[in-house]
């Protein structure tokens, strides 16, 4: 294990925001170069090297290592620059006022060490890393058929230790741009207010969606709501959420309203707020809190028009769980972002299910929304649902060896996170994936944190594993 953190580290030095992952796969590319393996670098900067068998297995079929190279970066002011400050904590790894990146930089540093070890057993060996998993999935959807000759795939990307993950939902993220035109900032008796939601946990949009977390839009939309039912006001500035993946944990807003019963009615909502968010989610996201702060006039605020798409957008489309299956949750949506840029506003959706069908009409029915009023929807990434046979030769042999390396067999479930899984059973027919890793909790969030123990497990269930299969 000593060896994979220190690896994780150094992958931790490398800034690798999603669509920005050139230097890690630079990195990746001289890792491979020093140890005298092939390998080929496509045009998205995926990377896939190659090991030969260990002396004797050379007549084993082919496995393949599956990782992603890139990361949701929270709490980063520049995620281009920023390096992760990660340490231990009674047996736990965390981050520094950021998202650790175990997600999947820790699977990617177990692949690493396999092809860097002189001692694991196994057959012909590709590790194959992509770009983008995060925010599109394009590495993945763009793979040449020839990249890789392995029918059989290990994934490192599970965040549930004790479990094989054999099935994820389908995703499609899409950008709504309202067209929106900044305007010269009243005059005269206005008071000038900075709303602030802070302190929420956030958290990854798939498997932490029905955990009580309380997305700051939420809150958010209903606070402007409040004011939009009753007053005339304007709105200068608005920021909410960090990642398109991640359940918002902060919003800022900037408002100016009239001096007088207007004014007044804003400072209430600060201890009018709270109250509500302790009622709400007290006991699944208790830190959330607002705060009203009076701040200087600023030079200018957006146009009414742009302000009532946003609100009616909001409140017609959903945010959190829309429907639950058996145990677990079958179709989700999640409003990541909501940000005023040069000419529109922004507002990001994640839109989740195990149905396809469902997934897409779903998308549809939040791009309407968005287009009847004169907005501009566009699919970013669509991912296809997968789900593996969990009676099949190679799953029934990850799920012995959990038994036989550890002394407990691992639970198969289907996740409610997306996996590039569904692309490469689109691409390379006939292949198997079984997807394993370490404990990490809150995803996606700067409470990110991976338990060391549990590395170490998964390390040597993974080298049993290898060795069975060759």
């Amino acid at each position: 294990m000593k060896r994979v953190l220190e690896i994780f580290q150094e992958l931790n030095r490398i800034p690798r925001p999603s669509h920005h992952e050139e230097r890690v796969a630079d990195y990746l590319c001289q890792f491979a170069e020093r140890l005298g393996l092939p390998y080929k670098r496509d045009k998205e900067n995926c990377v896939v090297i190659s090991k030969p068998a260990a002396k004797g297995y050379e007549n084993a079929e082919p496995i393949v290592l599956l990782n992603h190279m890139d990361m949701v970066c929270v709490g980063m002011k520049d995620p281009l620059t920023t390096p992760v400050e990660a340490y231990e904590d009674e047996g736990w790894m965390k981050a520094r006022g950021t998202s650790l990146g175990a997600d999947n930089g820790i699977g990617l540093a177990m692949a690493l060490a396999v092809l860097e070890s002189s001692d694991v057993v196994h057959g012909p060996l590709e590790v194959v890393t992509t770009t983008n998993e995060e925010d599109g999935m394009t590495g993945a959807a763009n793979l040449a058929k020839d990249f890789i000759k392995g029918r059989r795939v290990i994934n490192l990307d599970s965040e549930d230790y004790d479990t094989i993950t054999t099935g994820s939902a389908g995703a499609c993220i899409q950008y709504h741009r309202i067209p929106m035109h900044h305007r010269t900032a009243p005059k005269g008796k206005h008071r000038w207010y900075r709303i602030v939601f802070e302190g929420g946990k956030g958290g990854h949009s798939g498997v932490d969606i029905d955990k009580g977390r309380c997305s700051a839009v939420v809150p958010t939309w209903a606070l402007l709501a409040a004011l939009y039912n009753e007053f005339d006001f304007e709105v200068s500035y608005i920021r909410i959420g960090e990642a398109n993946a991640s359940i918002a944990s902060s919003a800022e807003i900037v408002i100016c309203v009239p001096s007088g019963e207007c004014s007044e009615f804003v400072k209430q909502q600060q201890f009018l707020m709270n109250e509500w968010l302790r009622e709400e989610f007290g006991n699944g996201d208790p830190d959330m809190r607002c705060t009203i702060t009076k701040i200087e006039r600023q030079e200018t605020v957006i146009n009414g028009k742009a302000f009532d798409t946003l609100m009616n957008c909001l409140e017609q489309i959903p945010q959190g769980v829309v429907e639950h299956g058996e145990g677990r949750v079958e179709t989700s949506n999640n409003v990541g972002r909501v940000i005023t840029e040069d000419d529109h506003i922004l507002v990001t959706t994640h839109t989740r299910s195990f149905s396809d069908t469902d997934m897409q009409q779903l998308s549809r029915d939040i791009a309407n929304a968005f287009t009847s009023h004169g907005a501009e929807s566009t699919v970013v990434m669509t991912a296809p649902a997968w789900s593996e046979n969990q009676k099949s030769e190679f799953l029934s042999l990850a799920s012995n060896t959990f038994n036989d390396v550890l002394g407990w067999r691992p639970r198969m479930v289907a996740m409610h996170f997306v996996l590039e899984a569904g692309y490469l059973v689109r691409t390379y027919p006939g292949i198997q994936i079984a997807s394993i890793g370490p404990r990490i909790l809150e995803p996606h969030s700067a409470n990110e944190r991976v338990e060391l123990s549990t590395i170490d497990d998964i390390w040597r269930v993974l080298v049993e594993l290898l060795k069975r299969l060759a």
